[in-house]
């Protein structure tokens, strides 16, 4: 992936209210204190929260300037929409700011919130304030970015489903258009006006604006200042550099990428999808259509990390503790004596420090020779991959770092102790020179190290991956204090954990995760998760000689390292059981293909115009289940037909997203399934025409019918799964498209069907047309004991949709975060797809057996009960009969559980009959 420089104007409020729209910023500093002359290198502002302080935002061409403070942002995105249990919002928020990041862009979707012109919803899953709050609780910095249109690989970009038959073209100026934007983004700033980090209320730090036109964006800009949100505003087109990087594969990659926009002068950093979640009800856009969103997110979609998530860990706490990053000038070319190696050098102005990025975009390693302060040293940088590399650096109590081998993380004084952080990968062999013009007296407290003191330069060198961390202790009679050196891999540093508190900055080794540290007294209180047992070892501010873990007190002892550290490991997490699932109930459903059902309330279909970019047929009706009010799900078509008698085939054209499907019944007979799989035109919409030849035994009846007289009109039944809107041609039709005959041209009177109202609480993307949606058969409490006692696996074969229900009960301990998914295994030859309800929450869809197939969906606590609490599970299978239809193995799988986690509340999940 190359360098993404997209770049973002930053309107900054107060501070550079005279500036045009798309002016350009001056090259010089803007001082948040008023002074003339550039922000000096120095420590960053403290962790951010709502203190009731009104606090100064503004740039200049290095970096954020927060409170006359220099500030790296490194942020992460997360979609709040995707995960569907605001308690678990608080869970990914703290592991974001323990793996280094100190912001989180939040995309705001439209369509989550308004299921309707005018009705706008901020509750439950869908409630902002709660999560900015929770965000400002956690320590982190919000950038907000509310559309109107985000992309995100959402329906239609995050636009409503009801917009797409509204006047007025998204985003544009049509007076039409900007009155729902208009009122869209009232209610959004009256949420984060409350929230602005400016007025000390909150920790939104940034608002982004999203406009492809300049005229938009201006309208855009003067609604929300008029609104009272004050914060800059980002958007394009300004020397303000914001670094982004989607979907990075692996470490490597990411490496490369991150570390390239540094090379490049980028403080402003969206290190991309950090949580990706799931894609639940009918979120998803054709551009990502599973329930699980990128999978290659540092969490993945059970909040566990991902093997991508060290260098993010890595690079995090290295521009929130060393400020050398916060303002970085092109330095003179420093060759490598191999060509494949590209070294972009760079150097901090004020203290002197240089930066050295080098980039391998070969495919193989590479090993040369870098001169670094007078002295070529040999580097190698993997294929395909980069390194960061400094000299100069100020490793406290006066002592300086003449050059590393490796990548320093962070450095902090704990007390009368400064700590150096060096990581790598496994296998390389680290090699650390500190500058020492007075003799030192370094001391190896674990085996791996060695040194040599050799012309006032202290060398060290560790193997990485040999041990656990490695530790070297230096003192010298040139200063008071001592330096502690730390070695990891990046395994190890993955067990790091920098905090910082009001008496001072400390670091803890061994957890899975630290969530907090609050020094209470003559004691550190921390709060985190443990997987495996393992050791806990805290270097503290002074004056702290106890440790809590979670609330228990931890027996330490003061170890060489002057850490304190636990006399035995931590326990590790007991793995909860998870129950079997039996006492399946099932029901044939899809009464609507049957010629007698009463469609009589369902909407006719005889538009003859549409706002839709799809054209109507000439002489048909408009069939686009939008423009009759069903925009999200599974749409039924019963069209009557005149003159059928003669009839020999049918032809129906439809158009949907990725993984659409069409099945249709004549008269009650099935006709056959058709799959738009293969119909993609490459921008989001899948076309296809199903051709079905009419039964012969079929076609006599309705001959014979015809001939004795007898006036029959028998029924086209058509379902059609019409998916999700493009994100770019919202408009495009989803649905039937036309119909032909031949044979006869009988006359046909349609009649559609869809959702019924949206649900109050999941939200208008939760449920489609499905009859048992419509009549609550996915809802807890629902009285399935009529419906007949079947077990897995299962082997009919019917064309249409059948439903499988059954309950169960969890009883995961309280103190064990717990992520369960439920597995669909089966034979992929068998064709039918899976719409699974979790306590009436549309989790997803698997498509047994396709292109793509995740066969676990994650059940997100909140939405599962844990605690010793019923759950109902509902699947709606839907098969075209040509193969046996499953489900076969049916299963919870747990995907992963700590010792610790944060409070879950139960998820409002009404049911059947509750108001």
């Amino acid at each position: 992936m190359e360098l993404s420089r997209r770049v973002f104007s930053a309107l900054a409020g107060t501070t550079v209210l005279g500036l045009a729209l798309g002016g350009s910023v001056s090259g010089g500093a803007v001082p948040a204190s008023g002074a003339s002359g550039p922000v000096p290198t120095g420590p960053p502002p403290a962790p951010p929260g709502a203190d009731g302080v009104r606090h100064r935002v503004a740039f200049d061409r290095h970096s954020l300037l927060v409170d006359g403070r220099r500030l790296v942002l490194w942020a992460g995105e997360l979609h709040p929409f995707r995960l569907p249990s605001p308690s678990l919002w608080r869970d990914v928020l703290q592991k974001m700011r323990a793996y280094g990041f100190n912001a989180v862009v939040v995309p705001v979707a439209w369509n989550q919130h308004s299921p309707a012109p005018g009705r706008y919803d901020f509750s439950g899953v869908r409630d902002l304030d709660l999560f900015l709050r929770t965000a400002a609780e956690t320590g982190l910095y919000v950038v907000l970015r509310p559309g109107p249109y985000i992309g995100a690989d959402v329906d239609a970009g995050g636009l409503p489903g009801w917009l797409t038959t509204a006047e007025g073209d998204a985003r544009s100026t049509d007076p039409a258009f900007l009155r729902h934007a208009d009122e869209w983004l009232t209610h959004v700033d009256a949420i984060a006006a409350r929230h602005q980090y400016t007025r000390g209320t909150g920790t939104v730090l940034l608002y982004r604006l999203d406009a492809p036109r300049r005229d938009l964006l201006s309208h855009l800009h003067e609604k929300v200042r008029a609104d009272g949100v004050d914060v800059p505003l980002l958007h394009g087109d300004t020397p303000v550099a914001w670094g982004e990087a989607h979907g990075t594969a692996d470490a490597a990659e990411a490496r490369r990428v991150h570390l390239t926009h540094l090379a490049h002068g980028v403080t402003l950093h969206d290190a991309g999808t950090v949580f990706g979640g799931t894609s639940w009800g009918w979120l998803a856009a054709p551009s990502a259509p599973t329930p699980t969103y990128d999978p290659a997110a540092a969490l993945d979609e059970a909040r566990r990390p991902t093997d991508g998530i060290a260098p993010l860990h890595q690079t995090g706490h290295l521009l929130r503790h060393v400020p050398d990053f916060a303002r970085l000038d092109p330095a003179p070319a420093v060759p490598a004596d191999d060509a494949r190696i590209q070294v972009r050098h760079l150097t901090n102005p004020d203290t002197g420090a240089h930066v050295y990025v080098l980039r391998n975009d070969s495919a193989a390693d590479v090993t040369a020779r870098l001169p670094l302060d007078g002295t070529d040293v040999p580097v190698t940088v993997p294929a395909g991959d980069a390194r960061l590399l400094t000299a100069g650096l100020d490793l406290g109590g006066g002592r300086k770092l003449a050059y590393a081998t490796v990548q320093p993380m962070l450095t902090l004084s704990a007390g009368r102790l400064d700590i150096a952080v060096f990581v790598g990968r496994t296998g390389e062999m680290a090699h650390v020179v500190l500058d020492c013009p007075d003799e030192p007296w370094p001391t190896r407290l674990d085996e791996e190290a060695a040194w040599a003191y050799d012309e006032d330069r202290l060398h060290v060198t560790v193997p990485l991956g040999a041990g656990g961390l490695t530790r070297v202790r230096v003192r010298s009679g040139g200063s008071d204090r001592t330096l502690l050196l730390l070695f990891a891999d990046d395994a190890v540093s993955l067990r790091l954990w920098p905090y910082e508190t009001p008496s001072g900055k400390g670091l803890v080794y061994g957890p899975a995760l630290l969530r907090g540290a609050v020094l209470d007294g003559d004691t550190v209180r921390l709060t985190g998760d443990m997987v495996d047992a393992y050791g806990l070892e805290v270097w503290t501010p002074r004056g702290i000689t106890g440790v809590t873990w979670n609330g228990r007190a931890v027996a330490t002892s003061v170890s060489r390292a002057r850490s304190l550290r636990s006399r035995r490991p931590l326990p590790g997490v007991t793995q909860p059981s998870l129950p079997s699932l039996d006492g399946w109930r099932r029901r044939d459903e899809n009464p609507e293909a049957d010629p007698g059902h009463d469609d009589s309330g369902w909407t006719v279909a005889d538009r003859r115009t549409s706002h839709s970019t799809t054209p109507v047929p000439a002489e048909q009706p408009v069939l686009f289940a939008d423009d009759y009010g069903f925009h999200y799900g599974d749409v039924w078509y019963r069209g009557r037909l005149t003159g059928a008698a003669g009839l020999e085939s049918v032809s129906l054209a439809y158009s949907t997203g990725a993984r659409g499907m069409l099945m249709a019944w004549l008269d009650g007979e099935p006709l056959g399934t058709h799959d738009a799989g293969q119909g993609d035109d490459g921008k989001g919409t899948w076309t296809g025409t199903a051709g079905f030849r009419v039964p012969q035994r079929l076609r006599e009846r309705l001959r014979d019918q015809a001939s004795e007289g007898r006036p029959h009109s028998p029924v086209l039944s058509v379902l059609v799964r019409r998916t999700q809107h493009d994100q770019d041609d919202y408009r495009r039709a989803r649905g039937l498209t036309s119909v032909a005959f031949r044979g006869v041209s009988p006359e046909v009177h349609w009649r559609v069907r869809g959702a019924a109202a949206p649900d109050p609480v999941r939200g208008p993307l939760n449920t489609g047309g499905l009859y048992g949606e419509r009549n609550g058969w996915h809802l807890p409490g629902y009285d399935d004991g009529g419906w007949e006692s079947v077990s897995f696996p299962r082997a009919d074969r019917r064309q249409g949709v059948t439903w499988y229900r059954t309950t169960f009960r969890l009883d995961v301990p309280p103190d064990v975060d717990a992520s369960v998914g439920l597995t669909l295994d089966d034979d992929p030859d068998r064709d039918y797809r899976v719409q699974v309800f979790l306590n009436g929450w549309n989790m997803g869809e698997h498509v047994n057996g396709g292109p793509g197939a995740r066969r676990t969906l994650v059940l997100p606590n909140g939405v599962l009960r844990t605690r010793a609490a019923a759950n109902t599970l509902a699947l709606a299978v839907l098969s075209g009969g040509g193969t046996p239809a499953g489900p076969g193995a049916v299963r919870l799988t747990l995907l992963g559980s700590a010792a610790g986690g944060v409070p879950v509340t139960p998820v409002a999940s009404p049911g059947r009959g509750t108001p």
